[in-house]
């Protein structure tokens, strides 16, 4: 999988060279950095969803977009999701490029994925300039509108509000397919714990759910448990490999 020269002699397996030269790292470091960015990623993403504001019922516009306007922190909390995202979809791309690094089954799976990968970020990207921004500037516009006006703001608000539901959804179908490509790479290349990939295959399905709902119903309820079980998942496949690859260290 390492793409690095090998020198006659050195071993792959124990990473140490046969007349004791320096050690060869054998394709830790970059397994290593994957998982620090993912999880890196994970802990980002955590931290600036927990200062989301989530008090009103998603799906009531008028509810949540009063909230919305209240917020000082709006703008901020999506630029941090834009960069817990950054960084789990670089340790993906990293993840990929260690998982595909040698020609063979897992090869074409991983580029696929990776492919997919930055994929999911200029759609990411796009979807938190129109939640983060956009939607933001509409509702602080509909808050402040008086008389006619108003229903004029709110249905501009809602407008971005459902552009919003067609790039979340797409974004979770892309991201969706980039975990499962680059998971079943892991799942079939030497060095990766193989359970990885396997819950890296379930989280692609949790986000091929969110992916349906939200285009379908927007952000109901019916979405809370492909939600939380993404989240699960995640968590739980991104610091199993951050175990595995300091173990191997």
């Amino acid at each position: 999988m390492d793409t690095h020269h090998v020198p006659a002699g050195q071993n792959h397996d124990d990473g140490q060279s046969q007349d004791g030269g320096e050690n060869y790292d054998g394709g830790r470091s970059p397994r290593r950095l994957a998982a620090v960015l993912l999880v890196a990623g994970v802990a980002v993403s955590f931290a600036a969803g927990d200062l989301h504001p989530e008090g009103a019922n998603a799906n009531d516009h008028a509810a949540a977009f009063a909230e919305y306007a209240r917020s000082n922190l709006w703008i901020g909390v999506h630029l941090g999701q834009f960069a817990g995202m950054a960084a789990l979809i670089a340790g993906l791309l990293v993840l990929g490029s260690v998982a595909g690094g040698a020609s063979g089954r897992s090869y074409w799976t991983a580029r696929l994925g990776t492919w997919a990968a930055a994929a999911a970020l200029a759609l990411y990207g796009a979807l938190q300039a129109v939640d983060g921004v956009a939607l933001k500037h509409s509702v602080d516009a509909w808050a402040a509108a008086k008389g006619a006006e108003k229903a004029v703001r709110f249905a501009a608000a809602e407008d971005t509000r459902w552009l919003e539901w067609g790039m979340r959804s797409y974004q979770s179908f892309v991201l969706g397919a980039a975990l499962i490509l680059i998971g079943i790479a892991v799942g079939i290349s030497r060095g990766f714990p193989r359970p990885v990939g396997y819950l890296m295959g379930l989280s692609e399905v949790a986000y091929l759910a969110q992916g349906w709902i939200i285009g379908a119903e927007g952000f109901s309820s019916s979405n809370t448990v492909p939600t939380l079980a993404g989240i699960a998942l995640i968590l739980v496949w991104t610091v199993w490999l951050l175990a595995s690859s300091l173990r191997r260290s």
